[in-house]
């Protein structure tokens, strides 16, 4: 990718992650990145396709951050347990590849569409999709039955949604470390 795309891409992730895409204006990425005009539009053709841009990069950090959380775990209760001790480390800061903590980007961009067809709700539905899909592979590593494997896919995934919005509304940065006893009691009822 073009440095100067990237550095367009990654300083409107920045803008529109702290404030929100509808209060971020073109001018503002361009005096933050220090870019030309013309050369914001020789790459995206409108801030709709900028705002694109970004929900493709930082689709494409957090899977590899969330890929890496289970890399590491041998059995899938641990992998499971991992997502939530890993959602501790994003919420108190300590992922650095997904800068301070403001809430999922997907969940407040979605927020930020009401209507459900729009390319930017279809591409954070998406995502959120992807996670699931990776979740339910490795919970099908250990759990055979394919419908119970499903449930507890729906419901972790549901507890991790949980957690994020907890974090970001009511700001308990503690959210998925408490997701951890139900967790566990799934994952003992579910083998």
């Amino acid at each position: 990718m073009n440095d100067k795309k990237l550095l367009l891409i990654n300083e409107a992730l920045k803008l529109f992650y702290a404030r929100g895409i509808n209060s971020i204006g073109i001018n503002e990425i361009l005096k933050q990145s220090g870019v030309a005009k013309k050369t914001l539009y020789n790459h995206f053709a409108s801030k709709e396709e900028l705002v694109l841009a970004t929900l493709h990069y930082r689709d494409m950090i957090f899977c590899q951050w969330f890929e890496s959380i289970f890399n590491d775990q041998s059995t899938g209760t641990d992998a499971m347990l991992a997502i939530f001790y890993a959602l501790d480390d994003w919420f108190n800061n300590r992922v650095i590849e997904l800068d301070e903590f403001k809430g999922c980007f997907f969940i407040n961009t979605a927020a930020e569409y009401g209507d459900h067809n729009a390319p930017a709700r279809q591409l954070c539905k998406a995502h959120k999709n992807k996670i699931k899909v990776l979740i339910q592979a490795k919970l099908s590593l250990f759990i055979k039955n394919e419908e119970l494997c499903q449930q507890l896919t729906q419901t972790i995934c549901l507890l991790k949604e949980g957690a994020i919005v907890s974090a970001s509304v009511e700001g308990d940065v503690t959210a998925g470390l408490k997701c951890l006893p139900i967790v566990r009691q799934l994952i003992r009822e579910g083998c």
